[in-house]
């Protein structure tokens, strides 16, 4: 049995249907529930707040990591917080005091999440990493579904893995961004921990399948 986690992204899901998309993920074996939060601003494009959070949870025995792809993260916490998320990440591109977020998680009994763009080199988030649960690489540009997968940010993500394993973290390695039938060897290669599949999993007619195609069961 894989321990790899999926986390289906409700981005590429019918909007008018969320509901309905939590409880695909949940029939399809996936452990969580991926939520991308757009700002316009951050990201061109706008999705939603804490509302349809609040709103979705009850639907679902999943994971939530809500994936702050927002300006000023800090005031978004607990609001996100108090809708019902386990992981909050947010983009270090996005602050200043990034170390100050990651505690005002952990205050509300949440779990903290770093992620980077492909432009930005691991570096960035080197002083973090003993204080975080989740880190996310993003394998495309944030803002869209459906984007082909950038093999260097697929390649960052594997020597993510192998600074965790040897400096003795614990956090989690997840990748977000052109996960597909024809990239997952890839993925499996990198040994992250979690991947994020938004319209290869909504596109998918057997959800179930594909979930356990992605675990290389």
């Amino acid at each position: 049995m894989s321990n790899l986690i999926i986390a289906p992204s409700v981005l590429s899901a019918d909007f008018s249907a969320l509901g309905a998309a939590a409880a695909e993920i949940d029939a399809s074996g996936a452990e969580w529930v991926h939520l991308d939060v757009m700002d316009g601003a951050f990201v061109p494009v706008i999705t939603f707040g804490p509302k349809a959070v609040a709103d979705l949870r009850p639907h679902s025995r999943g994971v939530f990591d809500v994936h702050l792809m927002t300006e000023r993260p800090e005031n978004l916490v607990q609001a996100f917080a108090e809708a019902g998320a386990d992981y909050i990440t947010f983009h270090i591109e996005s602050c200043v005091h990034a170390h100050r977020i990651v505690q005002s998680i952990r205050s509300f009994g949440k779990k903290p999440g770093l992620s980077i763009v492909p432009s930005t080199p691991l570096s960035a988030l080197e002083e973090l990493l003993p204080d975080v649960d989740l880190v996310l690489v993003m394998t495309v540009n944030p803002g869209f579904g459906g984007q082909a997968m950038i093999p260097s940010a697929l390649e960052k993500a594997k020597r993510l893995v192998e600074l965790r394993d040897e400096r003795g973290f614990d956090f989690l390695v997840s990748i977000d961004g052109g996960v597909n039938a024809a990239t997952i060897g890839a993925v499996r290669e990198a040994k992250v921990d979690v991947i994020v599949a938004g319209s290869a999993f909504f596109g998918a007619k057997d959800k179930k399948a594909f979930v356990k195609e992605l675990r290389g069961e």
